[in-house]
């Protein structure tokens, strides 16, 4: 960046040679005009140009280089930033606004970072040298010109100003039309579902005018403001061609010092048109800027803390809750005072209302929330003092809500193991998908594990995007496995082939099951009931179905749905 500036100063000294070659070429030839005279002038001013051409090249080479690397480290480290953010954060943040972060803001820092601090070092140092110049050819006139450029500097602090607020309206409703894109296009089956396209199309529309009122305001604003600094500089040149043609007239003045005065008053009006360019660049990345720093600036709530140490290996898994009370935030308590035990390689179901703070236990397990310390263990450690990214490698979970990314079925499926071989890798798939029973679905693909699923696993059912994530969490070596309702949308005849394989090869793991049916929680060797965040009940399936509580009501209710179905 310095290299660079260096070659801006040094482009503009060239630059400022061209005026006082003609100054001394038009006296000179206004004794006499020769050949000679003529070639000699004409080589100088292609030399100035030739170097001036060159330097300002490598001014342009280093510095708009400079800021595309800003702009790709800048984009790096904001995605990177994201990736840092607990759930918690994505549950208040709307995707949209972050994409517009991460693209319109962020274009508008990089030309804040390049073009505008090229030209502002470039127009500054040109302004000041031709000030310069004019001062050493004629004092008096000079300090007559500049004495316009108050009213210049009062038009570019309250036009800046405004274009710095202005801007900063613009950056946030095109976020919003962002936000209202995204949505659309995520929910489009439900739009469609609800024949809610005039309405969708109507808030776009609207949210779009919007846009176009705030830029217009922004236009009319820059509109004013060019033409405002151009009036001003106009101004002086009208004094300098009455008061300097009345030098020259007197003869206090040489044609040749006319002209090169004129020149250097020339070159100075770029710099004053651009310095207000300059502010609005400056003014628009400030703007980006700030709406950058909300998301650089915000801390990550779940991170590794001073003392966190290396999960010790091998990891068994075993899982211990003590007393754990939770609350999301100020809100109500959703866990009271669990307590339980889970040995390694023993299987753990969770049943419950919906409601009941199922997945919010399971959640804290692996960290996605916070839980208070000194409640959630794994081997005997603290989950708050361990480093996250080895609670996260010996954990595998099965989300309630399922994602699948827009790519192969292969790759969704070895998302978590793309350092294996490939012909390892592809084995591991296909074991995988067998024990999810997704393998019997893949046959009927034309393209089989290559098929590409679409965004968010469109073209699957809910049944096989379940399979589907349930055979990427068996690909990992994960030591504990965590199925939050993931047989949900699996009917009962595949939901007890995958049981059945899936204990196969749970033996020397952790399971945690959180179900509502009770054909997913027969075979765990412990089984809680949870009711409005409180265990109501434990034990294993044949002791609660004949206790008489809610899990037998439970057992009850599902036998006489299987039987109706049935008849």
């Amino acid at each position: 960046m310095l290299l660079g500036l260096c070659c801006a100063i040094v482009a503009n000294l060239f630059a400022l040679l061209t005026p006082w070659v003609l100054k001394y070429a038009v006296d000179d030839l206004t004794a006499a005009v020769t050949r000679a005279k003529l070639g000699r002038y004409a080589l100088a001013l292609l030399a100035i140009s030739a170097g001036g051409g060159i330097f300002r090249y490598f001014m342009r080479r280093l510095i708009i280089g400079v800021s595309r690397r800003v702009e790709y480290d800048l984009r790096s480290d904001f995605f990177s930033q994201l990736q840092r953010f607990p759930r918690e954060y994505f549950d208040k943040a709307r995707t949209g606004d972050l994409m517009s972060r991460a693209s319109a803001d962020l274009g508008a820092v990089r030309m804040m970072a390049g073009p505008a601090a090229m030209y502002a070092v470039s127009t500054g140092v040109l302004a000041i040298a031709a000030v310069g110049m004019m001062l050493w050819i004629d004092t008096r006139l000079t300090l007559l010109i500049v004495t316009f450029t108050p009213l210049v500097s009062l038009m570019v602090k309250y036009f800046g100003q405004a274009i710095h607020t202005r801007f900063e309206r613009i950056q946030a409703q095109l976020a919003e039309i962002s936000a209202i894109t995204q949505e659309a296009l995520a929910g489009v089956r439900v739009v469609r579902a609800y024949g809610q396209e005039a309405a969708e199309r109507a808030k776009f529309l609207a949210a779009s005018d919007e846009y176009v009122a705030r830029n217009r305001k922004l236009i009319l604003l820059q509109a004013s403001f060019f033409p405002s600094m151009t009036f001003g500089f106009g101004l002086a040149i009208v004094a300098f061609l009455y008061l300097g043609g009345r030098e020259v007239i007197r003869g206090s003045l040489t044609l040749g010092e006319f002209v090169a005065f004129n020149g250097y008053l020339g070159q100075l009006a770029w710099p004053l048109i651009a310095f207000g360019w300059v502010t609005n660049m400056f003014q628009r990345g400030l703007a980006s800027w700030q709406r950058m720093l909300e998301v650089f600036d915000t801390a990550p709530s779940i991170v590794d803390g001073p003392t966190a140490q290396r999960l010790p290996e091998p990891v068994r898994g075993r899982l211990r809750v003590r007393h754990l009370t939770f609350a999301y935030g100020t809100g109500p308590v959703v866990l009271h005072d669990i307590d339980l035990h889970v040995p390694a390689g023993s299987t753990l179901a969770i049943v419950g209302a919906t409601g009941s703070g199922k997945s919010s236990l399971v959640h804290l397990l692996v960290r996605m929330y916070d839980p208070p310390p000194g409640t959630v263990f794994i081997d005997g450690h603290d989950v708050r003092d361990v480093r996250l990214e080895d609670l996260r490698r010996a954990i595998a979970f099965v989300p309630q809500e399922t994602f699948l990314f827009s790519t192969t079925l292969e790759d969704n499926i070895a998302f978590g193991a793309h350092a294996m071989p490939d012909a390892q890798r592809r084995e591991r798939v296909e074991e995988a998908a067998a024990i999810a029973r997704l393998d019997k679905d893949v046959v009927q693909f034309a393209e089989g594990y290559q098929t590409r699923v679409g965004e968010r696993g469109l073209t699957l059912s809910g049944g096989q995007k379940q399979r589907t994530a349930i055979a990427r969490a068996l690909m990992t070596a994960a030591p504990v496995l965590v199925f939050d309702d993931a047989l949900s949308a699996v009917d009962t005849y595949t939901e007890e082939e995958i049981l059945s394989r899936l204990r196969t090869v749970t033996a020397d793991r952790t399971t945690i099951i959180v179900a509502h049916r009770i054909s997913a929680v027969r075979h765990a060797d412990q089984i809680i009931v949870l009711d409005e965040g409180r265990i109501i009940e434990r034990g294993t399936h044949d002791s609660l179905a004949f206790a008489g509580g809610p899990y037998s009501e439970l057992v009850r209710q599902q036998q006489l749905e299987a039987e109706l179905a049935v008849s």
